[in-house]
């Protein structure tokens, strides 16, 4: 089992992260997205529109997946991350989250009120490499002896 520092390792190096909601329906919707903004802990930071349905459906249930990998040519590997989304309008934190090339996307800038910060927490997830699949929960890794 790797540890969570290697795990967060492989996710911070991917350009992309797969983003799961659910819908009215109970459907899973699944979204490609910019790879989180911020890592603290269990908790990975998304920067979106206040008005997209993706923001949306977290609002009325916040269960999510993220999902991050990297395919080589003889090797994939993938991580999968099962917790909770949020959305957040708190402006201590958008401005922490915020970067100089956002205003393409949001022409009022930082307080912007489509601009917001998705918040995951993550509970669980399950890790592929090598033909191999392992579930863990991220509190089993926070203490793992290394």
């Amino acid at each position: 089992m790797k540890t969570k520092e290697q795990i967060m390792e492989f996710m911070r190096k991917q350009k992309t992260a797969f983003v799961a909601s659910v819908d009215e329906d109970g459907f899973p919707n699944l979204k490609a997205m910019f790879t989180p903004r911020k890592i603290e802990g269990n908790c990975f930071y998304f920067t979106t529109n206040t008005s997209s349905m993706r923001a949306q459906q977290f609002l009325k249930n916040p269960k999510a997946s993220i999902y991050f990998y990297q395919r080589g040519r003889f090797k994939y590997e993938g991580i999968m991350l099962i917790g909770t989304m949020e959305v957040l309008q708190d402006e201590a934190i958008k401005r922490e989250i915020w970067r100089s090339g956002d205003i393409i996307y949001y022409k009022q800038g930082v307080t912007d009120p489509d601009y917001c910060v998705l918040k995951f927490t993550a509970i669980k997830g399950r890790h592929y490499s090598d033909l191999k699949t392992e579930s863990f929960y991220m509190e089993d890794l926070e203490n793992q002896k290394v």
